[in-house]
This record gives C-alpha cells, structure tokens and sequence, in this order.
C-alpha cells in the first residue's frame, strides 16, 4: 500500500527539469543559511505544466498520520502560485521563515512576511502567491493528498 509521500511524490515532477529546480532551491536556501530536510523533494505543477506560474516544491519534514500531525517545508520561487484549495479534515498553520507572501483567505488577499502565522480551520479555502522567493513551514494534520480540493475543476492528483 502506497504511503501519502509515495502518492506525492508520484504526482511530482521527475527528471533532469526537477534536477535543476532542486538544485536552485537548495542554492537558495543555502545563501539564506538554511538547511532543508533530507526528504525527496516533490514539485508540483499541479497538472498544469506550468510550474514556473502555477507551483510549488514542498519537502515533507514527517507525515506521522498514526500520531495525527505533519510538518513540511513549502519552497516557491516569486511569481509562483499555489491554486486556491481547501481541505475537509486537515487543520494547518503556516508560519513564513522567508520571504513575502501574498495569501488569499475566502476572498481576503493580503501580505504575509518573515514571522507572520497564520492558522487555516478546515474547509477554508486558500491561494498563495510568492511576492519574493519564500519557504513557509506548514504545520498541519497528517497531510493526505485526496484532501486537496481545488476551485479550478482541471485541477487534483491521480490516486
């Protein structure tokens, strides 16, 4: 039985293309003095094809789904976006280590900066944008990828 990573990472971008990605984050966080966590990094475009506008990389730091809590960095590049979703069971917070980010909450858009929290209940619908390269640790229930559900009907991810 595939694990939610395992499911991640199948929905991720794979290859040469996600090879120099990787290597840019990681060059990035590097020049902020930051360490990332040692998990395969999964990229996603969210089966747009259009990474460099619609997508984000996240790193997952632990998917503990039998003890109820996940933890994972989120990575875009500015001018990324992450489509407007809400989730029925997860409970998260997002918490900003770098950069600025503009955030849309049920219709309410504004800019989230180095320090700035934010906790999502569940069914709240959410969009971010990087106004700035950013890296946003997200503390949640265990993340379960069929609890994305996207206002764009083109979008979701392949069981």
């Amino acid at each position: 039985m595939k694990t939610e990573l395992d499911k991640g990472i199948d929905n991720s971008l794979q290859g040469p293309e996600a090879d120099a990605i990787v290597k840019r984050i990681r060059e990035k966080t590097f020049e902020w003095g930051m360490a990332l966590p040692p998990a395969e990094p999964m990229l996603f475009d969210f089966g747009l094809g259009d990474f460099d506008t619609i997508g984000e990389t996240e790193f997952w730091i632990a998917n503990e789904e039998e003890h109820g809590y996940c933890g994972k960095y989120m990575f875009l590049f500015a001018g990324q976006r992450c489509p407007e979703h809400m989730h029925k069971e997860k409970h998260e917070t997002f918490f900003i280590v770098k950069g600025d980010v503009e955030m849309t909450v049920e219709g309410d858009t504004f800019i989230m900066h180095p320090g700035d929290v934010l906790p999502l209940k569940t069914s709240t619908r959410h969009t971010f944008k990087a106004v700035t390269d950013c890296l946003i640790l997200e503390i949640s229930k265990p993340s379960v990828i069929a609890d994305n559900f996207f206002s764009d009907s083109r979008l979701g991810y392949k069981d």
